[in-house]
């Protein structure tokens, strides 16, 4: 049997990830009860009357910032991102999103996505595609630019791709956190091989990278290899969940989450960051007392992740992407925002019993977290 590969010297461009050790990794060996992560949540754009609810969009953020500060947890919105209808927006209503999230938040961090404008008639990658949005988010300061994936930077081969983050990176004077999709998402993604996720760990201006999952556990690839890298270069790259199917599995690692289950699940989430500490961690906000963490986290894992679940859930096209509508009902039954609205321009809706669909999919997590003590109650009466 073939050795498998262990250091990163060792990987070419056409190593699998089978061939690593990362790959046979037990998320067992990788729990950490000591760090509190931050909850990169990225934030609804809320419409009403087929307008932004800027109301709305504020009100929802706050409400995901209070229970970050209830449990001493680091939130960093993401904003234009696939919740935030990114692909839907021209370059002046982006703008119009930055602004006035800054205008409300002016101390606040943010995560901006951006992605290739212009690029549908292309034929090959040009990075300069990039360049229209990277410049509105880099108008701005104390915020990192997520570099998402597109149609003709996924289809490069590993060094070529490499090559193509790194000539976007010559433009980058805020961090840079890269992205990659399995195919479930869409069907010319292509999740970063070994060699080429050590690659542009090792780049200075990237501080972690996004992955999204539904098939295969690549998240926990990840999290073995960056793990360690840091161990043997200190290299300072963290790991980003996208998977909001699992979202359990980036808090018992202790590493970030970078999620739009999180708009509608954020008490939920950052409650649980904190009970799945050991009372010895010195992030550790609500202590049992015993010196052992809380063992109800996994019953409170259950219930936000059913509702995920169906937030998330897959329609006839094995398509996810009408989370966005699911989301706007869900703050809606909530009180938080105005309307249930999507985007006018966004064709991945739900059906007309969306409304009750979320209310049922609610009673579980409502119900947990008013037995657990976790400000999640409905307002609306």
């Amino acid at each position: 049997m073939k050795p498998l590969i262990s250091k990163p010297e060792d990987l070419t461009p056409q190593t699998t990830w089978q061939e690593t050790k990362w790959a046979w990794t037990s998320e067992e060996e990788l729990v950490d009860r000591t760090t509190k992560a931050r909850l990169c949540a990225a934030a609804l754009l809320p419409f009403r009357d087929r307008q932004p609810d800027w109301e709305g969009f504020a009100a929802s953020i706050r409400w995901m910032q209070a229970a970050a500060d209830h449990y001493g947890v680091e939130l960093v919105t993401v904003l234009n991102a696939d919740t935030g209808y990114i692909f839907d927006l021209d370059d002046a209503m982006y703008a119009e999103v930055l602004r006035r999230f800054r205008a409300e938040f002016p101390m606040a961090k943010f995560i901006a996505g951006i992605t290739a404008r212009g690029a549908e008639k292309d034929t090959g990658f040009k990075a300069e595609r990039y360049r229209p949005l990277l410049d509105i988010v880099q108008a701005h300061e104390n915020c990192e630019v997520m570099i998402m994936t597109s149609r003709w930077l996924s289809a490069l081969d590993p060094e070529p791709c490499r090559d193509a983050y790194y000539e976007i990176a010559e433009w980058l004077i805020r961090p840079g956190i890269v992205h990659a999709l399995e195919p479930a998402f869409v069907p010319w993604a292509r999740p970063f091989g070994p060699w080429l996720l050590s690659q542009l760990a090792q780049h200075p201006k990237f501080v972690g990278g996004k992955i999204s999952t539904l098939d295969e556990p690549h998240f926990l690839y990840w999290a073995a290899m960056c793990r360690d890298l840091k161990q043997s270069s200190a290299l300072d790259f963290a790991p980003h969940s996208g998977d909001d199917f699992g979202i359990a599995t980036a808090i018992k690692l202790g590493l970030p989450l970078l999620i739009g289950a999180a708009v509608s699940a954020a008490p939920l989430i950052c409650a649980a960051k904190d009970m799945w500490l050991d009372d010895g961690a010195p992030a550790k906000k609500f202590h049992t007392g015993a010196g052992r963490f809380d063992t109800r986290v996994y019953k409170l894992f259950e219930a936000f992740q059913s509702l995920e679940d169906q937030v998330f859930r897959l329609d006839g096209k094995m398509s996810a992407s009408a989370y966005k509508h699911s989301t706007a009902h869900v703050l809606h039954e909530l009180g938080i925002i105005a309307s249930p609205e999507a985007h006018p321009a966004c064709k991945d809706l739900r059906g007309a019993d969306e409304a009750a669909r979320m209310a049922e999919a609610l009673r579980r997590p409502l119900r947990v977290a008013e037995r657990m003590g976790i400000p999640f109650a409905k307002r609306r009466g």
